[in-house]
């Protein structure tokens, strides 16, 4: 985060609290050195851990607050327009669902929340990050459907082992059937993360066990399975949504 050093460097203005600090890491908003101090003080620290929870199911719960709409064929080419961006670019199909564009959206995302975030509080002194460091964002795998269109976006959460899926809500089959999520790793079989939802942002804890596979190229699923007997020990229904973990 580039800030101006001779408006915000100042030893004797006190360091952001708790709650506050907590919030910045669940925005994704730290440079990498305090990204690393914060996930030290989750593993260690009880109660610094709780707020980064509450934090991340506050800020999940907005993305069910607006319903869903198809943008008009007018909206991508006016966002190169406004940025300066060539013809071509406005003209690139499949933006929607392409993992570059929906990083630059959850940047965007995470400076207009902390904009909502700082209202009415006092001004916190922000950190000048060395030049050396680079700001650590959160992966993101998008997870398309057959027809190319999005059907969940993960944000990853390696340190934590955690896993927030955010779906484009959809409606499930009338056979009672539901959305199960499974990580497979380069050439293995895939192992159940259990239920995602159709409707509604929420985090999955990724068991202890299963972590280190959510790494570069294994890949994210989702298909369709009973709802009883979940998590399940082999997928048995069709693949309704899948993407390849990029980065981590």
């Amino acid at each position: 985060m580039s800030t101006n050093p001779a408006q915000f460097d100042d030893d004797s203005a006190p360091p952001p609290s708790d709650d506050i600090r907590a919030g910045e890491y669940v925005l994704g908003v730290l440079d990498a050195f305090e990204r690393r101090h914060a996930q030290a003080r989750i593993a260690g620290e009880p109660t610094f851990a709780r707020l980064v929870d509450e934090w991340e199911n506050h800020f999940a719960a907005w993305t069910t607050d607006a319903a869903t709409a198809e943008p008009p064929a007018h909206v991508w080419p006016r966002i190169c327009s406004r940025l300066g961006w060539p013809a071509a670019e406005a003209a690139r199909p499949n933006v929607w669902s392409n993992v570059g564009f929906w990083r630059g959206v959850a940047g965007l995302a995470a400076a207009a929340a902390l904009a909502v975030f700082f209202i009415g509080r006092a001004p916190v002194p922000l950190p000048t990050p060395s030049p050396s460091e680079e700001q650590a964002a959160r992966p993101v795998t998008v997870l398309l459907r057959d027809d190319g269109s999005t059907g969940w976006i993960a944000s990853i959460d390696p340190a934590r082992g955690k896993l927030l899926m955010v779906p484009v809500p959809h409606s499930l089959g009338a056979d009672g059937r539901v959305d199960e999520l499974w990580i497979i790793p380069a050439g293995k079989a895939p192992l159940s993360l259990g239920l995602v939802s159709n409707d509604k942002a929420h985090t999955i804890a990724v068991p202890p066990t299963l972590q280190k596979e959510l790494v570069a190229g294994a890949t994210l699923a989702v298909t369709l399975e009973p709802q009883s007997g979940m998590p399940h020990a082999a997928p048995s229904g069709p693949i309704v949504a899948k993407g390849s973990i990029s980065a981590i």
